[in-house]
């Protein structure tokens, strides 16, 4: 990880254990956490295993809390007993305050909740059912990424909180987007933004790799945004999207009356971005012969435009972006791109998803139709079940794919409330068992009786020329995203 990452140790807290969303004049400490919080050996932010809040029926605006076990067994509930978990704000140097749960249908003690080594052993012991990764259960035990259900009233999302966090100053609300459009208070949120932070004070050219969706251009503009260059132009590209045969001028620009007299002289995005960023996504994409045309503009900001004599030179920052291995690039261009910054999709990210949904929501509420349906205040009515879904969902465009998955829940629920609807369920691959309908199971025997290899995956896209949609109805599966899966489980190609 690049720049420094220390552990934030403790300071007293002025006011420990207050009661968070009360005046001033009638804040009160809770029963047990003054003692707890008055050990000046605790690290200020809270480490360890523990709960984040995804869904919370009296109160969805808490997600994103967290909660961490220390030692002992903690309670669960809607209680304030000296021995029960609560829930905070956390963040990098910041212990948040607390606020016991409000919801009456929730048992008081509803959950016990014990440390064993980094794992959580849950013990139901309240009114209410519970379910853990989907089945029911009384008991269980949770690793980072678990998912906890106590039914209709609370979704946790059991979390790792490591002992050194970086020391990124906060400068937004918490859940909320940062100055740089960046959602999320997780650990891996957190040391992204760390390192965005200290690539932004460098001048050395970046690469940026990740998988689709998984936000390559909102790193490239918090780049920008966080470096001594933002009040320059912010020029962003897709090197795919170059005109083949025009790449040249569209990088470098052309003289006036070059190659036809008449033409205006152009600047190319590489003198557009003089002064600023330059932004070229995918540059995976990008012809190793043009590649070769960047070397000098990676050295020193020189090149020449078409049909002019001299050389320029453009004061640039160049960033770069691929989802591809970056092997694919020519090494002397790799070389030059000596700052590496790998982001984190939403599986690495999990505990983000439903600040990151809600975010999205709120960009869908400027619809007054989609407002008016689906939303109390500033937040989204959501179905415990969708939220599951979501945070149990293997992603492959990451937050695109959320976007969409969300928008399909937009149209296709039909109450006050985002469900979890057939639609929904079919973009999220869920009818994906090859034998689930009596239909697909006939197709796919009397096809494949011998059962789906990689060569027969393989041939089924050679005959469909690469489209996924024909290929898995060729091969008798309930949805492309069935296909997706065994291209990825069979190697045979990075599935989108």
């Amino acid at each position: 990880m690049c720049g420094a990452v220390r552990s934030v140790r403790a300071q007293r807290l002025e006011a420990p254990g207050l009661y968070l969303g009360m005046p001033d004049t009638t804040q009160r400490t809770l029963p047990g956490e003054h003692d707890w919080l008055q050990d000046a050996d605790r690290p200020r932010h809270a480490s360890g295993p523990g709960l984040g809040i995804a869904w919370c029926l009296a109160e969805p605006g808490r997600i994103g809390e967290v909660a961490v076990v220390h030692e002992g067994t903690r309670v669960l509930g809607r209680g304030t007993g000296a021995a029960n978990l609560f829930f905070r704000e956390d963040r990098p140097g910041r212990l948040g305050q607390t606020r016991p749960f409000a919801g009456r249908l929730m048992s008081r003690r509803q959950l016990e909740v014990t440390r064993r080594g980094d794992a959580l052993e849950i013990h139901n012991v309240g009114s209410r059912g519970m379910r853990i990764n989907g089945q029911k259960a009384d008991a269980g035990t949770l690793t980072p990424g678990d998912i906890l259900e106590i039914d209709k009233q609370l979704v946790l999302v059991a979390v790792s909180i490591p002992d050194a966090w970086p020391e990124t100053a906060e400068t937004h609300p918490f859940g909320e987007a940062d100055p740089a459009g960046i959602v999320g208070e997780g650990s891996a949120t957190w040391e992204l933004r760390e390192q965005l932070s200290f690539l932004a004070r460098q001048a050395d050219p970046v690469l940026i790799t990740g998988e689709s969706g998984s936000g390559k251009e909102l790193a490239a503009r918090a780049l920008h945004l966080l470096s001594s260059r933002s009040n320059g132009p912010f020029v962003a590209r897709n090197s795919a999207t170059l005109p083949e045969g025009l790449v040249d001028a569209e990088l470098f620009g052309n003289a006036a009356n070059y190659p036809n007299a008449g033409l205006p002289e152009r600047p190319g995005i590489i003198g557009s971005a003089s002064g600023g960023t330059l932004f070229l996504d995918e540059i995976g994409e990008m012809p190793v012969g043009v590649q070769a045309h960047l070397l000098r503009v990676l050295d020193d900001g020189e090149y020449q435009r078409l049909g002019d004599a001299k050389s320029r030179r453009a004061d640039l920052r160049f960033v770069a972006a691929t989802n591809r291995n970056p092997s694919v690039l020519k090494h002397d261009v790799l070389s030059r791109l000596t700052l590496r910054l790998e982001l984190p999709g939403l599986t690495d990210r999990i505990s983000d998803i439903p600040l990151i949904a809600r975010h999205l929501l709120r960009e869908a509420a400027r619809d007054p139709a989609v407002r008016d349906q689906f939303f109390d205040g500033p937040n989204a009515r959501i179905s415990p079940d969708l939220m599951v879904a979501l945070l149990r969902h293997r992603w492959t465009t990451h937050v695109r794919q959320l976007k969409r998955i969300l928008w399909i829940s937009v149209r296709s629920s039909p109450g006050k409330g985002l469900a979890l609807t057939e639609d929904v369920r079919q973009a999220l691959g869920e009818k994906t068992s090859l034998i689930k309908s009596q239909d697909n199971r006939q197709k796919f025997a009397k096809a494949h009786p011998v059962g789906l290899d990689a060569a027969t995956v393989q041939s089924a896209l050679d005959a469909a020329n690469g489209n996924v949609t024909n290929a898995a109805q060729a091969l008798g599966l309930p949805s492309r995203y069935a296909l997706y899966r065994l291209i990825r489980k069979f190697g045979l190609g990075k599935a989108p």
